[in-house]
């Protein structure tokens, strides 16, 4: 089932995602050597207001 997001700001209903992350700006541990992650974040198309931050691989953590 999946809810229709409206943003807490605008109350525009249109989202759009992005992703932060290519090699020098990803998500690394704080305990290993190797491993990250790029950020996808979804955020409202009409004001930026971001909705929500997932990390797209987890299991690398």
């Amino acid at each position: 089932m999946t809810t229709k997001q409206i943003c807490k700001i605008c109350g525009n209903d249109k989202f759009v995602q992005g992703q932060l992350g290519n090699g020098h700006t990803s998500l690394v541990p704080i305990d290993k050597i190797l491993g990250s992650s790029l950020l996808i974040f979804t955020f409202c198309k009409k004001c930026g207001e971001v909705a929500s931050i997932k990390v797209k691989n987890p299991s690398k953590f």
